[in-house]
């Protein structure tokens, strides 16, 4: 597949970028994409939910009212589950959500959501570029020149440049990776791929070494 590469100002340069049926050409994993994006959501969550148990709660070692002839069900603590203020009965608890999944399942989820991306024309390449200084405004013509301003779109860029971030954040549908950082959930949950010209090669040395996950 060849898409041609695009000028910051929006104009087609004249080049073209081939891009490697290996990774932009596989057929999905559909399975392997959910299992990556369930893993990444997973290792997100904080895990620190709690509720106090019955005998976390403070108080109530007194009875509260006499055994009987009250015409209420009898108490022995205020404390109890069932009255007001007590603990809480199987309420949530600190836990590790973490969870893992092999490497070789990673790259193959990656190169899934690529072709996914590929497939449904959802990937554009852009010339490198950069900002003498961060600036919101010219990222945002950038994105304009692109018809991408009204687009949730992830900015895929060879190295780090501090820039060309500072620039974007403040996009509210703009997020910018390192090309070889990003994950299977950064791909799919964005509607278009901004790929930096340089972008392309570090993404396909990422996977230089494996085919449709597995080594050769």
């Amino acid at each position: 597949m060849e898409l041609e590469v695009f000028l910051k100002d929006g104009t087609k340069s004249g080049e073209t970028v081939k891009l490697s049926a290996d990774i932009f050409g596989i057929e999905p994993n559909e399975h392997i994409l959910h299992r990556a994006v369930r893993v990444y959501l997973d290792n997100q969550r904080q895990g620190t939910s709690k509720t106090k148990t019955r005998r976390e709660v403070r108080g109530g070692g007194k009875k509260p009212f006499k055994q009987k002839h009250t015409g209420m069900a009898r108490q022995g603590s205020s404390r109890s589950p069932v009255m007001v203020g007590g603990g809480s009965i199987f309420g949530p608890l600190p836990r590790d959500y973490s969870n893992t999944l092999p490497s070789s399942m990673h790259r193959l989820a990656r190169k899934s959501a690529l072709s996914v991306k590929a497939r449904e024309g959802q990937i554009r390449i852009v010339e490198d570029f950069s900002f003498p200084a961060p600036r919101t405004r010219d990222m945002a013509a950038v994105l304009a020149a692109l018809g991408l301003d009204a687009t949730k779109t992830l900015l895929l860029t060879p190295r780090s440049d501090s820039s060309v971030v500072k620039s974007g954040r403040n996009i509210p549908a703009l997020d910018v990776k390192v090309a070889d950082k990003a994950s299977t959930y950064d791909f799919l949950n964005n509607a278009m791929l901004l790929i930096q010209k340089s972008a392309v090669e570090v993404l396909e040395n990422t996977f230089k070494n494996t085919i449709d996950g597995k080594r050769p």
